[in-house]
């Protein structure tokens, strides 16, 4: 199969495309698919999941749209977890002889949920692989699963892809060249993030609005919390493109009588998990203005070259460089489930108190 046909819809990943290409001809039983959110990690999953299966156009699209009786998609049981009886019916499953193809595969699209119970029992499935079944894992990080899940899998990385090749990759797919240079310099690399907001007429105001935080930082707790409100507020229409993929869904699933708590819940998900990326975009464009203004300070080359210096020079370096670690930290805030309202004003607060 040629490797182009096989990921015709991934951004970026090259050399990653490249190998997973080289492993359809002898697969491992078990990979694990680990990188940020919105990187792509379940759409080249997906995808090597469909080329495990066949080599044919019309058996790669059954694959992606779930409707291949020889690979399993795994989706948490409600909102919370992959449950022991859902990795258990798998792992049963995973001993039966393939219908169609000459494999079987199972994807857990969203791992880095599974509660322990459920990697326990998967865990066992994988210590005795049966040679006509594989498992393919997507999560965030190694650390989102038990290292004997993780040890006994082969990880693929997915990371950030360069703003050059994302902004191609979205001029390659009938974006505009300004459009897809704008939706880069929010995406940080995220390519599911950056096609999501391509088609978004608000992205200009979203990075307008975070890089204005400095200038309008008080020592007023009250204000910290207009900033946040604010941020917020400005991350809403940026979602609007993944609401309408919903609807469409929920409608096309009420229509064939199917919709219902599993599809809301994964809904739910998927909003939550978009929501987090373009939060936590706008934190690292907070981070790139200080990051600017020690870089300028001291001679550096500078991301936001649109900022007049006289701005950036408003800061001392060495508060700078605080600031902008204090700004990754409510990164991992927001990871931790902090709520983001609280998070967002305390940072406008310490920042305001510290100018």
């Amino acid at each position: 199969m040629d490797e182009l046909q096989l990921f015709s819809d991934v951004i970026g990943h090259e050399s990653v495309k490249s190998m997973l290409h080289q492993e359809l001809a002898q697969p491992s039983h078990a990979y694990l698919f680990v990188g940020p959110a919105s990187a792509g990690k379940a759409t080249v999953a997906r995808r090597f999941a469909a080329g495990l299966i066949g080599d044919d156009p019309a058996t790669i699209q059954r694959v992606l749209n779930g409707a291949h009786p020889d690979v399993t998609i795994v989706e948490p049981d409600g909102r919370s977890a992959i449950t022991v009886d859902q990795t258990r019916r798998a792992a049963a499953q995973a001993t039966l002889s393939p219908l169609e193809a000459g494999r079987k595969v199972f994807l857990f699209e969203e791992a880095g949920i599974m509660n322990d119970e459920a990697a326990n029992a998967l865990l066992k499935t994988l210590e005795e692989p049966s040679p006509s079944t594989v498992f393919i894992l997507v999560a965030e990080s190694e650390d989102d699963l038990p290292d004997t899940i993780a040890s006994r899998s082969r990880t693929i990385v997915l990371g950030r892809v360069a703003d050059e090749e994302l902004v191609d990759g979205l001029v390659g797919i009938g974006i505009e060249p300004d459009r897809a240079a704008s939706a880069t310099s929010i995406a940080g690399g995220r390519p599911g993030l950056a096609i999501a907001l391509a088609t978004q007429p608000h992205v200009a105001e979203f990075r307008r609005v975070w890089l204005s935080i400095p200038q309008r930082l008080s020592e007023h707790p009250g204000e910290a919390y207009v900033l946040a409100d604010e941020i917020q507020t400005a991350a809403e229409p940026l979602l609007a493109t993944l609401k309408a993929r919903q609807n469409d869904e929920q409608a096309a699933y009420d229509r064939d009588g199917r919709g219902g708590k599993i599809l809301k819940d994964r809904h739910d998900r998927e909003m939550r998990r978009a929501t987090a990326a373009i939060y936590e975009s706008g934190l690292e464009i907070l981070a790139g203005f200080y990051r600017d203004s020690a870089a300028a300070q001291f001679g550096a080359p500078v991301r936001n070259a649109d900022i007049p210096v006289t701005e950036l020079a408003k800061i001392r370096p060495e508060r700078a460089i605080a600031a902008a670690s204090r700004v990754l930290a409510t990164v991992e805030s927001l990871q931790t489930h902090q709520r983001p309202q609280l998070a967002f004003a305390a940072l406008f607060s310490e920042l305001g108190e510290a100018t």
